[in-house]
């Protein structure tokens, strides 16, 4: 089974109520080889919701305590975060997960990148606290960018 990001699958959850409909993640949801989850729904967050970009590092550094999500009003909701990330993992161990979809660039879901919390729109190298946390748990996660090349590797088993 696969675990998709629910904006992904064309669910309007992204912060600002919209969605990233992309077509082979609807695809693996038509045909029951995924589930989706929304890891900002999951922790308690509302649609829509103020952005909210990770201050002072990534998810790992959200993880050791080193660093903030925070909302661009100011609003620290870190512990919402988390909460979500750990929701997300129960669920990807439930359905026992060959792989994790999510949504590149987002506080939870950003898997190679995430903003880099100036609220600029300026990208910088990292994990999103939904990815960091996934992969200290052996789970394998990967972007949509990344998801065509990766189901060109699994083959039809999927």
């Amino acid at each position: 089974m696969i675990v998709v990001s629910a904006c992904l699958a064309g669910f309007e959850v992204r912060y600002n109520g919209t969605h990233s409909l992309n077509d082979t993640v609807r695809e693996l949801l038509n045909q029951n080889k995924a589930v989706s989850v929304c890891p900002e729904l999951l922790g308690g967050f509302m649609t829509p919701r103020e952005p909210a970009e990770v201050i002072g590092g990534d998810g790992d550094d959200v993880l050791n305590g080193t660093a903030e999500v925070v909302e661009l009003s100011g609003r620290v909701v870190t512990e919402l975060y988390v909460k979500g990330a750990y929701m997300t993992l129960s669920k990807a161990q439930e359905v026992e997960a060959s792989v994790v979809v999510l949504k590149e660039y987002s506080p939870s879901c950003g898997s190679a990148m995430v903003y880099n919390g100036e609220f600029k729109g300026i990208k910088a190298a990292g994990n999103g606290v939904t990815t960091a946390l996934l992969r200290r748990n052996g789970i394998k996660v990967i972007s949509e960018e990344e998801l065509e090349e990766y189901l060109k590797l699994v083959g039809p088993q999927v």
